[in-house]
């Protein structure tokens, strides 16, 4: 009688769990996964959760390969939310136990996000066939309960394309090359052999960003010879500078230039390290953040 009790309990229990805990996933029919930037500066890999919002794997170019997770949601929490990301066994495999990959805070007004390492996590997870689920309790009801699931279904192909995109980014980040100094042979408009380098650089990424908003080119020159002969070889650095911008496809009307002469110098002039180092052109680039 009492194990007929007990039973009922528990079911009227899970019962009651279940009508609190909502649940947003894709399902089976409506699970789509797309590579939404495919560029050498940014690989974005996105889904959709029905009535919930967009989870976001994203990762951009530079130095070291980093990765972030962004859940993306309609309504952004009205309060500091703890939150625990779990991997769940999908329906067909009943006896894979779920495990825990990271506790989580959310702020206030922001989408929540993971980690380089939980993100890497979680990929791993999904190419299993699991599911990565978000769990915390809703910010106006702390007895309702939250879980969003990010499903698997149809994630191998795009996950294939997204890490193909992650091995073509380019080793260097807008903030390398965002304000960048190219120095000259003596005399003429000849760049020294890194200063090549650092401008092809340049001209790669400008290439594939279609953001940028203004490149400012400033030309300078050392004071060896005449005042006005530097004057005309400054802005000739600076008219040579900005037509292989103009070729990596920035319009010209977003670039500005300036030949400075000999004036502003940045070291001394009577060494012939110190003048090399004042024949430069000094170019700063900007975009929306």
């Amino acid at each position: 009688m009492w194990q007929k009790i007990i039973l009922v309990s528990s079911l009227c229990i899970s019962a009651t769990a279940s009508a609190d805990l909502r649940h947003y996933v894709a399902s089976l029919e409506n699970s789509a996964w797309r590579v939404g930037e495919n560029t050498p500066i940014e690989c974005r890999l996105e889904h959709d959760i029905p009535d919930y919002g967009k989870a976001i794997f994203s990762s951009k170019s530079g130095k070291d390969l980093n990765l972030l997770f962004t859940l993306d949601m309609w309504a952004k929490p009205d309060a500091v939310t703890n939150a625990k990301l779990i991997s769940r066994a999908p329906t067909w495999r009943p006896g894979d136990a779920s495990k825990e990959i990271i506790a989580l805070k959310y702020q206030k007004q922001f989408n929540g996000e993971v980690p380089k390492k939980a993100a890497w996590a979680m990929l791993n997870e999904l190419s299993q066939g699991r599911q990565p689920t978000f769990y915390y309790a809703d910010w106006y009801d702390a007895s309702s309960k939250v879980a969003v699931g990010i499903s698997a279904v149809n994630f191998a192909s795009k996950y294939r394309e997204f890490r193909s995109c992650l091995a073509n980014l380019l080793p260097y980040s807008f903030d390398d090359i965002a304000f960048t100094v190219l120095n000259y042979q003596e005399g003429g408009t000849e760049l020294t052999r890194f200063s090549n380098y650092q401008l092809k650089k340049v001209q790669e990424y400008l290439s594939y960003d279609p953001n940028i908003e203004l490149v400012v080119v400033d030309a300078y020159t050392d004071s060896y010879g005449g005042r006005s002969i530097n004057q005309k070889v400054s802005e000739k650095r600076a008219d040579s500078v900005k037509s292989l911008l103009i070729a990596s496809g920035i319009s010209q009307d977003r670039i500005t230039t300036e030949g400075h002469g000999e004036k502003r110098h940045v070291a001394g002039n009577d060494l012939a390290s110190e003048r090399q180092t004042n024949r430069r052109v000094v170019i700063r680039i900007t975009k929306p953040i």
